[in-house]
């Protein structure tokens, strides 16, 4: 039973990260498609899941669509109880959906004046009233949450819920453009960037060049906060220390070169999405573990 997973760029399609972490972050298992949000052919991509028009859509196994997030995360719920996607205590549970549908409805300033880009984090960038009102409003449904669950940190409600899956591109755009928010929620803002799920899906995001880059700014940028500047690079030749990926035991084609190191991939998105963050690869760090100890 898998389900397929129509999402587009990763760096700038929030409501696709938040399908994708559904399925990610509770174990459910996914294959992703990528639609062509700026190449173009979005309608085309999309076309065998009318009327689904927009990313994130989800086929299920047995072939039935769902569009729209929150259509979505109450099917998959529903399918599997036992994953946890909705907290387990009733109050907990419907407060959740309350803060995720507010999501869903609302925050439109906020939206239209920070689009999501995980690239880079600007600086110096001034948000309007109704921004600030927005973040304002995201901080009192925050505070909301942590009353009724007693979390005073980490996930809203304990354990880690749809309601984070749909807050984590708010994260992004309280981070990304230094909007002002408590040190507790700085801290919870964090938190959910650093989820390794977190930082793969940007490291993947990181392996499409871009020109121009959508959604520039006037401004100073900084190094995005999680993973901050990588310390591999592409190389065009091995030897590598490894004969085989570490991600599909496949023989490898492509290198990179770390700490002067040589490493090899099967193809150049898993070198790629390496180069980005070498850390957020488990698997990866695994093998230069194992070789490094030897």
């Amino acid at each position: 039973m898998t389900y397929e997973l129509f999402i587009g760029d990763r760096l700038f399609s929030s409501w696709s990260l938040r399908g994708w972490l559904m399925l990610e972050k509770f174990d459910l298992p996914h294959r992703t498609h990528l639609v062509g949000l700026y190449s173009g052919t979005m309608a085309k991509d999309l076309a065998p899941l009318a009327p689904a028009r927009l990313v994130p859509a989800l086929r299920l196994p047995d072939g039935a669509v769902v569009g729209e997030s929150l259509a979505m995360a109450e099917i998959l719920a529903e399918r599997h109880p036992e994953a946890g996607l909705w907290p387990k205590d009733p109050n907990a549970r419907a407060t959740a959906r309350w803060l995720c549908a507010e999501m869903v409805a609302g925050f439109n300033a906020l939206r239209g004046e920070c689009p999501m880009q995980l690239r880079h984090a600007w600086r110096g960038f001034a948000p309007s009233t109704e921004t600030l009102a927005d973040v304002s409003r995201i901080e009192s449904l925050w505070a909301h949450a942590r009353q009724i669950s007693g979390a005073t940190s980490g996930p809203l409600f304990g354990a880690y819920s749809l309601a984070d899956v749909f807050y984590t591109p708010v994260a992004a755009r309280i981070i990304g453009y230094g909007l002002p928010v408590s040190a507790a929620n700085h801290a919870y803002c964090m938190d959910l960037l650093s989820d390794v799920s977190v930082r793969q899906w940007r490291a993947m995001g990181l392996t499409v060049n871009y020109d121009p880059f959508p959604y520039p700014k006037d401004l100073r940028s900084d190094v995005w906060p999680v993973g901050g500047t990588s310390k591999a690079n592409p190389v065009e030749n091995g030897p590598s220390i490894n004969a085989t990926c570490p991600y599909s035991g496949e023989t490898v084609t492509d290198f990179l070169e770390m700490d002067g190191q040589c490493w090899g991939f099967c193809n150049p998105f898993c070198r790629d999405k390496t180069v980005a963050d070498p850390e957020a690869w488990s698997k990866f760090t695994a093998m230069i573990d194992a070789v490094n100890d030897s």
